[in-house]
């Protein structure tokens, strides 16, 4: 009797905590996954999309969600393992909702408790009068797709602002993986 190629699951449990935006608040964020061609979802929630959260009044000032993510994987190979990409969004002077900062990171590959720090970044105008007209008009540079944040091709064509002082994101905290 033939069999088929050995399979294995990935199973992720955790949450999104907090962020640390000092310029912003009253922000949400998204979050999706991104993996290789032999990676199918077998269980849980692909995406989603948190409540809007300000900042707590403390000395820290940190915007927490403790948003949860589950979903389990199989795969055959690790080739392609799976990348959370997280989008912020949040208004701007104009109440219109602009992105704060896009990142991605890998799963950790080995069981456990994990916690993930993910640097932010934000695309930008090319010109000075780019910058100023997409602000005037209140349509900011953005990506249509946010998953494009996790792939390399074509990243070096991007101008973005990235200053991992003011943009962090704390996330995927206490993340379990199980592979059978």
């Amino acid at each position: 009797m033939a069999s088929g190629p050995s399979v294995f699951l990935l199973n992720v449990s955790g949450q999104i905590e907090s962020a640390e935006f000092p310029e912003f608040d009253d922000l949400y964020c998204k979050y999706s996954f991104v993996y290789g061609h032999d990676w199918a979802p077998t269980s849980g929630v692909e995406e989603g999309i948190s409540q809007i959260t300000s900042k707590s009044q403390g000395g820290k000032q940190a915007l927490v969600w403790n948003f949860p993510i589950e979903i389990t994987f199989k795969s055959t190979n690790p080739f392609g393992w799976p990348q959370i990409v997280i989008s912020v969004y949040g208004p701007d002077a104009f109440g219109n909702d602009v992105v704060r900062g896009y990142g991605a990171v890998h799963l950790p590959f080995t069981p456990g408790r994990h916690a993930r720090t993910i640097p932010m970044f934000v695309p930008e105008s090319s010109s000075r009068l780019q910058r100023f007209t997409s602000w005037f008009m209140g349509r900011r540079p953005e990506f249509t797709d946010p998953k494009v944040v996790a792939q390399g091709e074509g990243r070096e064509v991007f101008i973005w602002r990235d200053d991992c002082v003011l943009q962090r994101l704390k996330v995927v905290k206490k993340i379990h993986l199980n592979i059978n």
